[in-house]
């Protein structure tokens, strides 16, 4: 019955005469049909629109499952949700990739899922920065996604950074304050990340630059493919695969993109404006030479205001250049302070009015600041500027400034001539248009009503342009109302107020008052501009910038003061006090702060108590970043002090910033105040603040090194407690292409810390031994989590995963190796028993990474699966970069770097660390190492490191420094003529005289007479007769050993 009527009604709506709005479609309904998309995009006006699949795609493929105990679940790796992402791609690709087209409907945690998900199906390597890929040898559709995912990352911190303007809720908008801030926090943290990752953008953009070769982007066909696994025969890695976009329109593209974020870091490194106006010009070039700009999305007239801003402020222009626009004219005359030449240029702008206005008034506005910074010189200039403006908008019909009307409140007889001067001259020789004199007309009229001396009047009603351009009849009744008004005047004792007098002037003030408050650091001026603000208008002035932000965790306690005064007071003293300190700017930051506990103390104990805790913080990073620039002053005992009460504070209802305790505590563990975490800090504490127990972990595990026993036990809690931190709170299938984003969404929910924060922590801490234990169980940890890879994807092996399987997960498919002939041995083999192969086939190379104190960790795993493996790749990396910022010439860490880039096939850049940490311990290859810092394990990887680029002279002189000389490896070596080292001017360096005996032969063998000599000359040297005594074949040994590392120290650093 139920389905009978529904039938009707439908029936009723269809044949009823309005007409019936089509129903929306659903998202759900694009699962269940293949080709309902494609027809739905091809439509004029499809609703929902593009943009609104994406969002609808994408939340309904990121939405948390909950499983049968009621516990939130990160969303699960199925068909679903892996359609439904690739169907949100598919959209984009419908759209050509347009960055404009999504950023104008796309929120940025939306855009970032969306062009992370793009990274994924495109194949980039995962747990490899962009910057570190080589773009020349990806597939074309991967190399286009890294280049379009790092051009809005550029384009997003632009953005970011231009001012927006602040939503109001109303009361019934309240409801949605949370889901707003969840959003404004999500959109925060990306933006941190972009951030500092903008340098690495910026390389691989203009790395893109260099590549001559077109590029082809992923369409709904190749996603297509990708879908239904046709990319197992290739189709979408060839080099016609996808929308075709020539070279000229991407560098055009990333030259203008570029030059937006080069021109946004300006402000701070006048150098960058430089290189935008590089990148704009390239742009402009390559603009113009296009044929077709389809996939070319850039706006001209900001390109040209871009272009002649930058010419404008890296002075790339010549006042008498004929071709300079007028903007860089009138730059280069302010730059030349030719003011006067300024002035007549206005002047002249009034009859062609080639000037847009609001460039006028932004010329005038910079004279007005630099008066407001004391240069009282230029007064005249702004009011003549100020009255050229006003006859330019007078001409134009348009309403006259509040600033002029102000300077005609104290008029005198040079301004009022001046003012004439300016309107005869504005006219022009030539016949002016109708309109032009009738507006002239009008603003001498407004002239005579407006000034109130009597002179002054005469003088412009007797002037010549009031006579030619006002009608007899209207002169004489002007006239006559200045008769009447001047003798109103004399009756008075006091003139009356200007109808802009007190409102323009109020208005007026109160913007200068809001600029200078911007402005000011000063805690006394500060008072005083918001005293005479709430004399003139009640409002919340510390809304004023939109910049200003008070921590988050003391908004409530702020806002709910009650006297406004107070609040805004209190409200920029903070929001002011962490911008200085984020500037380093330490001594204003604590007046601030002073005059801020000074004012909270009267009447908020609570405040008080916040405040000191700021205060806390501010000289805690004070001091921390005096140690950063190179001061060995320990921090008084009265700050230590102050650390530790506030670690053991509590307060009841009591806002804490997390960031509080986060730096006191890495503040104790980089003065090594170890005892007070491991022995009396509070067990209460250690319990409930994660970053007081991490702390205790690591001065404990630092205070008993070396001690096995005792270590071990205080390791293997600091272990499960990273591993935790390390760990992703539910277990689910990983794709086959293993999926990593440059923004990782997951978080764990296991430790007592989300990896992000914990990261930020480390990276607060200075101490070498406290960075060199987390390096450590950092490699510890990556080892076993990548043999659990390898053996996995070689053996499927189960049970526990121990280290020494390999860090096959490490390597990439591109491993390459030299060919080696293995001939010519027969001369040598009755003198030289070599057994098996040489050590670039054999596989004892340990391909793991090495670092200090990795027996105190436990060396097996349980839960192996739960384990964030590319976390953990990311974090060692992270960790050992960071270390090395901190102390370039750590031995250590530049081992561990470097066997890094060794397992990664960065053979270049693992051998350039492998040398320096060889440089640093022996003052430059001048001083005898320690045995331990070339290792034959860290020879073998040199070797193989010089094998791999071809070097293979610099391999056989290593084969020498090893404990036994290998000498298979080092004849496979020279036997290579494809040798991209400089061959025989190694010769030098070789001291084995069998080695030389081999060179010789082979010279001889392929008929090379000139290599011969030279390497006959090497072995004729006396010092390297075998009959010598073995101290001086020792002492030739490490002289030829010295001199070899400081050749291949020039080559490489």
């Amino acid at each position: 019955m139920e389905e009978g009527r529904m039938s009707v009604d439908r029936v009723a709506a269809v044949t009823s005469g309005r007409p019936s709005t089509p129903l929306q479609v659903s998202w759900f309904e694009f699962l269940l049909d293949g080709s309902l998309l494609e027809n739905h995009l091809q439509k004029s006006y499809p609703e929902p629109t593009p943009v609104q699949l994406i969002i609808q795609f994408l939340e309904q493929a990121s939405k948390p499952s909950v499983n049968e105990q009621n516990q939130v679940q990160p969303p699960a790796d199925n068909r679903r949700n892996r359609t439904l992402k690739l169907l949100a791609l598919k959209v984009a690709a419908h759209m050509k990739w347009d960055l404009d087209a999504l950023e104008k409907g796309l929120t940025i945690p939306v855009l970032n899922m969306l062009l992370n998900e793009l990274l994924c199906v495109s194949k980039v390597p995962p747990g490899v920065k962009h910057v570190d890929l080589d773009l020349s040898t990806l597939p074309p559709t991967t190399a286009m996604a890294v280049i379009i995912y790092n051009r809005w990352a550029i384009r997003t911190i632009v953005l970011s950074s231009f001012p927006e303007k602040q939503t109001k809720p109303g009361p019934h908008q309240m409801n949605m304050l949370s889901i707003v801030q969840q959003e404004k926090e999500m959109t925060d943290n990306i933006l941190t990340v972009l951030k500092e990752q903008a340098t690495d953008s910026i390389s691989v953009l203009e790395g893109s630059l260099q590549l001559k070769k077109d590029f082809y982007v992923h369409t709904l066909r190749t996603l297509d493919l990708l879908a239904a696994d046709a990319a197992a025969n290739g189709e979408t890695e060839c080099s016609t695969a996808g929308l075709r976009i020539s070279a000229d329109e991407l560098h055009c593209q990333v030259n203008y993109d570029l030059g937006g974020i080069f021109f946004q870091q300006g402000c701070t490194d006048q150098t960058a404006y430089e290189k935008a106006r590089d990148h704009f010009r390239q742009t402009k070039e390559l603009f113009t030479k296009l044929d077709s700009t389809v996939h070319v999305h850039l706006d001209e007239k900001r390109l040209a205001g871009y272009w002649n801003a930058c010419k404008a402020l890296t002075e790339d222009c010549d006042p008498s250049d004929t071709q300079n626009t007028p903007y860089n004219q009138i730059n280069s005359l302010i730059r030349a302070h030719n003011h006067q030449a300024v002035i007549e240029a206005f002047i002249k702008d009034n009859m062609c009015r080639t000037l847009p206005s609001n460039f006028r008034r932004s010329v005038l506005r910079e004279f007005l600041y630099k008066v407001q910074q004391g240069e009282s010189s230029l007064d005249e200039v702004c009011y003549k500027l100020c009255v050229c403006n006003a006859v330019r908008d007078a001409l134009e019909g348009e309403v006259l400034s509040v600033r002029f009307h102000q300077l005609l409140l104290k008029p005198s007889k040079k301004m009022v001539d001046f003012i004439l001067d300016v309107c005869t001259l504005s006219l022009g020789k030539d016949r002016p248009s109708e309109s032009s004199r009738r507006n002239m007309a009008t603003f001498l009229k407004t002239l005579c009503e407006t000034l109130q001396e009597l002179p002054l009047l005469m003088g412009v009603s007797s002037h010549k342009l009031f006579v030619e351009l006002l009608k007899e009849e209207d002169r004489k009744v002007l006239v006559e109302q200045l008769r009447k008004r001047s003798a109103t005047i004399n009756l008075s004792a006091k003139p009356l107020p200007s109808f802009y007098d007190i409102p323009a002037s109020s208005s007026v003030s109160i913007g200068q008052l809001e600029q200078q408050l911007i402005l000011s650091l000063e805690p006394r001026r500060i008072r005083q501009i918001l005293i005479e603000l709430h004399g003139m208008a009640e409002r919340p002035f510390w809304r004023v910038n939109s910049k200003w932000e008070a921590p988050k965790d003391y908004i409530n306690v702020i806002l709910g003061i009650k006297d406004n005064l107070t609040k805004d007071l209190v409200y920029i003293f903070m929001a002011k006090g962490l911008h200085c300190i984020s500037i380093k700017d330490f001594p204003h930051a604590r007046q601030l702060y002073s005059a801020c506990l000074e004012l909270v103390t009267e009447f908020s104990p609570k405040l008080r108590q916040v405040m000191l805790n700021e205060m806390l913080l501010l000289e805690v990073r004070a001091h921390e970043t005096m140690a950063a620039e190179g001061s060995k002053e320990r921090p008084s005992s009265d700050l230590v002090s102050r650390v530790r009460g506030y670690l053991e504070m509590r307060i009841h209802d009591l806002p804490l910033r997390q960031v509080v305790g986060e730096e006191c505590v890495a503040f104790m563990l980089n003065w090594r105040e170890n005892d007070y975490l491991t022995l009396q800090v509070p067990p209460s504490l250690v319990m409930n603040n994660p970053y007081i127990k991490i702390g205790q972990l690591l001065a404990s595990t630092c205070k008993e090194l070396p001690g096995p026993k005792e270590c071990r036990r205080t390791a293997k809690e600091l272990w499960d407690v990273v591993v935790q931190i390390c760990s992703m709170s539910v277990q689910h299938k990983r794709n086959n292409d293993g999926r990593v984003g440059l923004i990782k969404q997951r978080e764990s929910s296991m430790g007592i810390l989300q990896r992000s924060k914990f990261i930020t922590f480390i990276k607060k801490l200075r101490e070498p031994l406290v960075l060199t234990t987390l390096i450590s169980l950092f490699v510890r940890f990556h080892s076993i989590v990548r043999g659990h890879v390898g053996s996995r994807a070689g053996t499927a092996g189960r049970g526990k995963h121990k280290i020494g399987q390999g860090y096959s997960g490490f390597r990439t498919a591109r491993e390459v190796r030299g060919k080696h002939v293995g001939q010519g041995y027969s001369g040598f083999k009755a003198a030289i028993e070599v057994k098996g192969k040489d050590i670039l086939e054999q596989d004892d190379i340990v391909n793991e990474v090495t670092a200090e104190h990795l027996t105190i960790w436990p060396s097996t795993l349980l839960n192996i699966q739960a384990v964030d493996v590319e976390a953990v790749a990311v974090t060692v990396k992270e960790l050992v970069s960071y270390a090395l910022t901190l102390n370039p010439n750590n031995q250590s860490w530049l081992i561990t770097q470097a066997d890094i880039y060794f397992v990664t096939n960065q053979y270049s850049a693992a051998l350039n660390l492998y040398l320096q940490a060889g440089a640093v311990c022996s003052d430059f290859f001048t001083k005898t190492m320690a045995p331990d810092i070339y290792s034959d394990q860290v020879l073998k990887r040199m070797i193989k490191c010089c094998s791999m680029m071809n070097c293979h002279t610099q391999v056989a002189v290593l084969c020498q420094f090893l404990r036994e000389v290998d000498y298979m490896t080092a004849f496979k070596a020279l036997q290579e003529q494809n040798s991209h080292d400089a061959m025989d001017s190694f010769y030098d360096y070789i001291w084995d005289v069998t080695i030389l005996e081999y060179l010789t032969h082979i010279h001889h063998k392929r008929g090379e007479t000139e290599k011969r000599q030279i390497a006959i000359k090497a072995i004729g040297q006396t010092e390297l007769n075998t009959s010598n005594p073995e101290e001086v074949l020792l002492l030739a040994a490490q002289k030829r050993k010295k001199r070899f590392l400081q050749a291949m120290a020039k080559l490489y650093f």
